[in-house]
């Protein structure tokens, strides 16, 4: 098993690492800085001489959306997604997805609120097709700013305001702001920004009682939710 990352990760790449050596594989880590492509070597390329080396399966993350769907049509290896640019993150959802249905016993007839920076988060769109698939109403919560285009073609409602939605959803997803992605100035100020968006210990005594708070990390305490709350 091969972990083929191009962004960096701590969570994703140590978990399919622990996976993989539990299940008794043997893990070469790739690092863009150290390898090949610093000098040029394109994906394909990289991922070939890989291949040839006896490699079975390639855990790629790319900035790019569809790298992982490219080189499973082009290398006879298994090719598993861990995250490609703005499109999707499939492992992040499937764990989500699992998440909720092991606290909340079922995803059917619950709301679930994501939050944040939606435009630039892969994980909001594999939460959002898995978590309507099993039935659950999601609302993506965040600034106009930081919604993707088309929104209104998605299966989810639209709320721009944290506070209109807190005390209705049963679980509520904060994204990080992923000021690396970020062409412009989104919002006027950080402080701004957590001031209608964040997860307060405010905001949480309006929520739900049992509701299910969660991250896919890392967090900007402070920004996305204050510590007391994370």
């Amino acid at each position: 098993v091969v972990n083929l990352f191009f962004e960096d990760s701590t969570r994703t790449r140590n978990s399919f690492a622990l996976a993989a050596n539990r299940l008794s594989a043997d893990i070469i880590e790739f690092t863009k800085k150290t390898s090949s492509v610093s000098k040029g070597e394109s994906l394909l390329d990289t991922a070939r001489n890989l291949e040839a080396m006896g490699i079975d399966i390639v855990v790629i993350r790319h900035g790019a959306g569809g790298a992982p769907k490219f080189l499973g049509r082009n290398i006879n290896a298994c090719v598993i997604n861990a995250g490609d640019g703005f499109c999707e993150h499939p492992t992040q959802g499937l764990l989500d997805v699992y998440t909720i249905r092991k606290i909340k016993g079922t995803l059917e007839g619950l709301k679930i609120a994501i939050v944040g920076d939606i435009a630039h988060s892969r994980v909001a769109r594999s939460d959002m097709w898995a978590m309507t698939k099993l039935g659950a109403e999601v609302i993506f919560v965040g600034p106009p700013t930081l919604m993707p285009s088309q929104v209104d073609r998605l299966p989810v409602k639209v709320s721009y305001s944290l506070d209109e939605v807190i005390e209705k959803v049963d679980v509520i997803n904060m994204l990080r702001i992923q000021f690396e992605r970020l062409g412009g100035n989104p919002f006027p100020s950080i402080r701004e920004y957590s001031h209608y968006f964040g997860l307060t210990v405010e905001r949480m005594k309006r929520a739900k009682p049992d509701i299910l708070v969660m991250h896919p990390g890392p967090i900007n305490r402070g920004l996305e939710m204050e510590s007391e709350v994370a």
